[in-house]
């Protein structure tokens, strides 16, 4: 019986991949790391769980391997950060995974990259290379997919760059115009996993997976923009390449901190040189081009919204920082003059200052939390509690607060919905 482990299973490629393979009547099992987002994207399926950046030698997969008779990689990361070690992910794991592929009469089957070489200017193309290269000098049967810019109805890096481009109101923003690209229809992916599986494509070969048309990036970018119900924009703004520059390197920054922004400069290098193949034709397996794959996924109010919010949510996610972060520094700074309030109301010097400085420290720490990815949703959980809990507190012992004309209190509100929506908006799947 043909059963299937499907790596990176809850990813842009993967889930697809794996609802395909159950459609045909073959049994998939999921792998992936995260527990929770596995669950969340594939609630009914079967997984195994496991971190590919501790999958380094043969013994270390023969236990999710039991009953496997294909694998297929879909697993994969953009850019090195605080978690992500793309030769560990791409190369090291993938070589211990086709060795043992082969002892055990497993088909292989690597979602690789158009444009991975080991002479490619970014880590990731040449990771990929290395992980293709080893499976290549590997005894295992094995399909090497390369696809384009892989369109789906979800995004991610390249295609959620260009959906944010293209959800701009009124003007267009433009980076990159000319570059030249070909698209895969993530479908043509999955189907060309099920024509394995069904033994209509011959194995131990490398196909280069691309629709026959070459698109400039201002083409996919308007066609985008119409795909998501949006008028033509008035005025098209073309972005420095040294703007462009900028923006990379603050996104570079900002993964070391867990942020895994399309705008890395893993990314634009790769939209920058240009998505180009020959397009291999195999019997059975369409190449759709940009508009009949677009035809296929309609957009709706939710995918403008999200287009909208990704660019929204750096913004919201400063606002909040400097916010918590300016009232905790203003408090140590102006440390009498808030204890007075305390004072005026009877409490001692010293604990009213102590109790300035307490919640001063935690105002800081909140707005600091916020900028590092793994705490920001503890983060924005704990500024709606702390702010309730200076409504509460405001309204028990300085109650005239309330009528200040400048309204401090009141502006808390909208500080507390912010937090609310940010927390919503950081949901990844």
């Amino acid at each position: 019986m043909t059963k299937v482990l499907v790596l990176g299973a809850y990813g842009l490629i993967g889930a697809e991949v794996f609802r395909a393979i159950v459609s045909a009547g073959y049994q998939a099992i999921g792998f992936g790391r995260n527990e929770f987002s596995a669950n969340r994207v594939l609630p009914y399926a079967q997984w195994r769980f496991g971190d590919l950046q501790e999958l380094l030698t043969a013994d270390d997969w023969q236990t999710y391997l039991q009953d496997i008779t294909h694998v297929v990689n879909c697993a994969g990361a953009l850019q090195d950060g605080a978690s992500t070690d793309l030769d560990l992910i791409h190369a090291k794991s993938i070589t211990a995974l086709a060795d043992v592929c082969a002892k055990m009469d497993i088909g292989l089957i690597q979602i690789s990259a158009v444009g991975a070489n080991l002479d490619a200017t970014t880590e990731f193309m040449r990771s990929k290379a290395r992980g293709d290269i080893a499976i290549q000098q590997s005894a295992t049967r094995y399909w090497i997919i390369r696809p384009g810019l892989v369109i789906a109805k979800s995004a991610f890096g390249g295609t959620q760059l260009i959906r944010m481009l293209a959800s701009v109101p009124w003007v267009q923003p433009m980076a990159l115009a000319d570059s030249r690209i070909q698209i895969t229809n993530v479908r043509d992916i999955s189907q060309f996993v099920i024509h394995v599986l069904e033994e209509k494509v011959q194995a131990n070969q490398v196909v280069d997976l691309v629709a026959h048309e070459k698109l400039t990036l201002a083409d996919i970018v308007v066609q985008h923009r119409a795909w998501l119900g949006l008028k033509p924009a008035i005025l098209t703004m073309n972005l420095p390449s040294r703007a462009i520059s900028w923006v990379a390197k603050g996104a570079d920054t900002l993964s070391r901190l867990g942020w895994r922004s399309p705008l890395r400069s893993t990314a634009i290098q790769v939209l920058s040189q240009g998505i180009i193949a020959t397009p291999h034709n195999i019997q059975g397996v369409q190449s759709r081009s940009l508009r009949e794959t677009l035809g296929e996924i309609p957009a709706y109010s939710e995918d403008r919204l999200a287009a909208r919010m990704a660019i929204l949510m750096p913004v919201a996610v400063a606002i909040l920082s400097i916010f918590w972060l300016i009232s905790g520094v203003i408090g140590m700074l102006r440390l009498e003059q808030a204890a007075i309030v305390l004072t005026d109301i009877g409490w001692t010097g010293w604990f009213a200052r102590a109790s300035v400085i307490f919640w001063a420290i935690f105002d800081i720490a909140l707005g600091a939390g916020i900028l590092i990815r793994r705490f920001a949703k503890l983060a924005c959980v704990g500024m709606v509690c702390l702010s309730l809990f200076y409504l509460v507190a405001t309204t028990i012992f300085v109650p005239h607060l309330w009528l200040d004309p400048l309204g401090p209190m009141i502006k808390v509100l909208p500080s507390i919905v912010l937090a609310m929506i940010v927390r919503v908006m950081l949901e990844e799947r």
